[in-house]
């Protein structure tokens, strides 16, 4: 397929800057106070199923008709409906990447020029050498030294060029590693994406989006990114999930920054994704296996689940272990072998996050979807709405 096959108009305003947020109403005896609470699982989510061509966005009430609220409008299906679709023994596969706070503002030294660094990844420990992204990349060359912290304590000497914007930076720190990783955290903000962090008032992350963005799942540090889908889960919602009896695996798949970077071919056939490290352990192999053959369904939670369990599962349609690395680029046509359903973020225009999706729903429904999404001011990006694909 073509780069231009998966574009489309997207109001700016329907960009989500912040997670989902509900009104709610008390009363009290000197009468009724609103106010705002977070809750990730009351976004909305559209529900697309591919053999039968249907799609729902709208609630039913006990007749089969859309629910409409006092005021006559339709009362949207919400995220925590997924538990609905699904029945005792289907398994949701989660990624259980943990985000670190990668963005980091600093100096540069003699000139006090204000520095962006995004840490992408820890090259060695016991050196302090990270590979981080600089901006503006023009000022920053090797032998610079830049400063995070007003103290001076926090110091990083650049000692290699990577990319046109990649630098190998060494921290001058000297202390346990561990306490060392503790105070750089500290001075980061959570990886939001550009197209948040850019339309945003202050341009800046807040202390909220240090849980906002992070799954309540994440266990294994690495990620630069969130895998979005997982952002809706609450506790609420995995409790209710353990009641209806649907089964929890779990894979690690640390998302990178080529999620977001610009495909520059119209051949997709000639894109080349950055590569993510992986693991899929012998435990996530039974659960999902076990599942698959009692003829439950297996739904990947997320696009980053999507790619991993295609790199891990055999010919024979079963899970494998896994440790390595990935770049699977998932764009229609494409033949899965794992996961009869998924669930995912609605995504930008030409995203490699919507191809995939497309992938698995089939173009014209999943593009079909997005129309309608656009049309009725459902939420886009990391913290926007999402589209369940069911294989019914």
């Amino acid at each position: 397929m073509k780069l231009s096959q998966f574009n489309f108009k997207l109001p700016k305003e329907q960009v989500a800057l912040y997670p989902h947020k509900a009104r709610r109403v008390v009363k009290t005896a000197s009468g009724e106070r609103v106010f705002e609470v977070t809750r990730r699982d009351e976004s909305r989510l559209m529900v697309l199923h591919k053999k039968s061509e249907t799609i729902e966005m709208y609630k039913k009430d006990e007749d089969g008709k859309d629910m409409v609220d006092a005021d006559g409008n339709p009362v949207y299906l919400q995220f925590k409906d997924i538990v609905n679709y699904f029945t005792e023994g289907d398994t949701f596969v989660f990624n259980d990447t943990k985000v670190f706070p990668a963005r980091l503002y600093g100096t540069k030294e003699k000139t006090d020029a204000k520095i962006e660094v995004f840490l992408l990844r820890e090259l060695n420990p016991e050196m302090r050498l990270w590979d981080v992204l600089v901006e503006p990349a023009r000022k920053i060359r090797i032998g610079n030294k830049l400063f995070f912290d007003e103290t001076g304590t926090m110091v990083a000497e650049v000692i290699d060029n990577t990319t046109s914007r990649g630098r190998t930076l060494r921290f001058l720190y000297d202390c346990p590693h561990d306490e060392f990783k503790q105070e750089l955290f500290a001075l980061g903000e959570a990886p939001l994406p550009r197209y948040v962090i850019d339309k945003r008032e202050n341009h800046h992350g807040t202390e909220e989006d240090h849980e906002d963005f992070q799954c309540i799942f994440a266990k294994n540090e690495g990620a630069v990114t969130a895998p979005a889908t997982g952002l809706h889960f609450t506790r609420e919602l995995m409790k209710r999930m353990e009641i209806y009896g649907i089964n929890t695996a779990y894979i690690t798949l640390h998302c990178g920054l080529g999620n977001f970077s610009p495909i520059e071919v119209e051949d997709l056939t000639k894109h080349k994704m950055d590569s993510e490290q992986m693991e899929v352990t012998q435990e996530a192999c039974d659960i999902v296996n076990k599942a698959k053959e009692a003829g439950h369904r297996i739904c990947s939670i997320g696009t980053s689940v999507l790619k991993a369990t295609e790199t891990a599962v055999g010919v024979d349609g079963k899970l494998k272990e896994y440790s390595d690395w990935t770049n699977k680029f998932i764009f229609p046509p494409y033949d899965f072998g794992l996961s009869d359903s998924m669930v995912a973020n609605f995504y930008h225009p030409l995203s490699p996050l919507l191809m995939a999706t497309a992938a698995f729903g089939g173009y014209e429904q999943v593009m079909e979807c997005y129309n309608l999404a656009v049309k009725n001011g459902y939420q886009f990006g990391c913290y926007g709405d999402s589209l369940l694909i069911l294989n019914d």
